[in-house]
């Protein structure tokens, strides 16, 4: 016999499947976040403390070394033009937990102490200038370069550090020749799809100041990971480097960041080379040493990774586990 209640009772019920079907299909489509790909929560805050200029100088390697083992660095990103190279090189060998990417070099910006290309000055005649060293300025290379010349610089230092045995964890791009201007950001990224590698990417507002608004979804449709944040130029005039980053830390946002410090040993070689030489020591002292550094990272439950883990985890999700000859 029909109940005359079942028809309600039925409908009702076929409209809670509905919806938990549309419930079910709407998360299905939120996209994890980076930190969730990783392995953490979405809440979570995740901080990436990279040595740029490693190689540059013996006194910039001995306090990424030092902060990278002591300290709270956790990655580092090398020269390869440099003279201080092979230095690094043979630590990396030695040490292959360590974390180092390339820092990407196209100028040479020091008045007393330069370097040139590593590739062939005859293939790259745009990005020196008289007397052979890179020019000191990122115009400069724009004004004498080619983005192609650029792109044939940049995979010569990459397959540089691969035959010296560095396990590249990501690029950037010192001064960020590579890193705004579209011509040159072009074989950027090519580079970093080419062998695999995570990259440095400017935060959004940043990009949107830039008029590339959509740059970071067209990195990210390549397959290629980077951090949520970069800290970039947001310290205040006249504010002390060791005030201005424990501000910075007091305020990061969930997700992954990456901030990036120039440590170095203030040496009289160093104070000639730079006159930002007492900012360099007081960022190896600060993530090195300083107590209070520790204490904040601690109480903002800030969690400390590497660029290594995001190019584990690009490596993962394209499904090559080594690319470009690593």
């Amino acid at each position: 016999m029909a109940c005359p209640k079942c028809g309600p009772v039925r409908s009702a019920t076929f409209m809670l499947i509905l919806l938990a079907l549309f419930i079910s299909n709407s998360l299905a489509e939120v996209p994890l976040s980076l930190a969730e790909r990783l392995g953490y929560r979405a809440t979570d805050r995740l901080l990436i403390v990279n040595a740029d200029d490693v190689g540059n100088a013996h006194e910039a390697n001995a306090a990424t070394i030092d902060g990278m083992t002591r300290g709270l660095i956790t990655s580092g990103s090398i020269m390869v033009p440099c003279p201080w190279f092979s230095e690094v090189v043979n630590y990396a060998r030695a040490h292959p937990e360590a974390d180092f990417g390339l820092h990407l070099t196209h100028t040479s910006e020091w008045k007393r102490y330069r370097w040139s290309p590593v590739s062939d000055v005859a293939m790259v005649p745009g990005l020196v200038d008289s007397m052979g060293y890179l020019w000191p300025e990122i115009e400069d290379v724009y004004r004498h370069g080619t983005p192609e010349e650029a792109e044939t610089e940049a995979r010569a230092q990459i397959e540089m550090a691969i035959r010296a045995g560095i396990d590249i964890t990501h690029i950037d791009s010192h001064m960020g020749t590579l890193q705004y201007n579209p011509n040159y950001h072009a074989p950027y990224l090519r580079l970093a799809i080419e062998f695999g590698l995570p990259m440095r990417v400017a935060s959004q507002s940043i990009l949107d100041q830039f008029g590339e608004p959509h740059r970071r979804g067209r990195i990210a449709d390549a397959g290629i990971v980077f951090p949520d944040y970069l800290i970039h130029d947001l310290r205040m005039e006249d504010e002390p480097v060791d005030v201005y980053w424990k501000r910075i830390l007091r305020s990061l946002e969930p997700g992954v960041t990456e901030l990036y410090i120039h440590p170095a040993v203030g040496t009289t070689t160093m104070k000639r080379i730079t006159n930002r030489w007492e900012d360099r020591a007081e960022e190896h002292r600060l993530f090195t040493d300083d107590p209070e550094v520790r204490k904040i990272i601690e109480e903002e439950a800030i969690t400390l990774i590497g660029w290594r883990e995001l190019r584990d985890l690009q490596r993962q999700e394209s499904g090559d586990s080594a690319v470009g000859g690593q």
